[in-house]
């Protein structure tokens, strides 16, 4: 089994996913590390399947959070959703939509008991309904 990555792997990462095309010598300057000992650590990610492309885009299962989750929520304290959910790493993408729940949140977990701790903190902003991935078919599709 492949060793969990650690945090430099995790600030390369998140470089990385601000700025695909930001330099080795770039990246070594911001985490203070060299750039060959960089750049095996880039090589080793993409040989573990962690960074999959570039427009860079992580492999959640490789960074345990595999399991997707789609949850409608009915709220009137908007803001207080907005910010609970630029908080928590789990939340993915948040949109606001039409009809009886005006709130989808997709969620990226490591198991359903992640998933249920999540569901759990969100009860204090109203009614919510979860459902959860069984298989991703079209993910991060760039449509031109």
């Amino acid at each position: 089994m492949d060793h969990p990555i650690d945090d430099i792997d995790r600030k390369i990462l998140q470089l990385l996913q601000h700025n695909a095309r930001m330099s080795i010598s770039q990246i070594s300057k911001e985490i203070s590390m060299s750039q060959p000992s960089v750049k095996e650590r880039i090589l080793k990610l993409e040989d573990r399947k962690i960074i999959s492309g570039y427009s860079t885009v992580f492999n959640l299962s490789n960074l345990n959070r595999g399991t997707t989750t789609f949850i409608l929520l009915k709220t009137e304290r908007c803001q207080e959703l907005v910010d609970f959910c630029s908080k928590a790493k789990e939340v993915t993408d948040l949109y606001r939509i039409s009809g009886e729940y005006n709130y989808l949140i997709k969620i990226q977990t490591a198991s359903i008991e992640e998933l249920a701790e999540f569901q759990d903190s969100l009860t204090k902003l109203g009614p919510s309904k979860s459902h959860i991935s069984m298989k991703n078919i079209l993910e991060n599709r760039v449509l031109l």
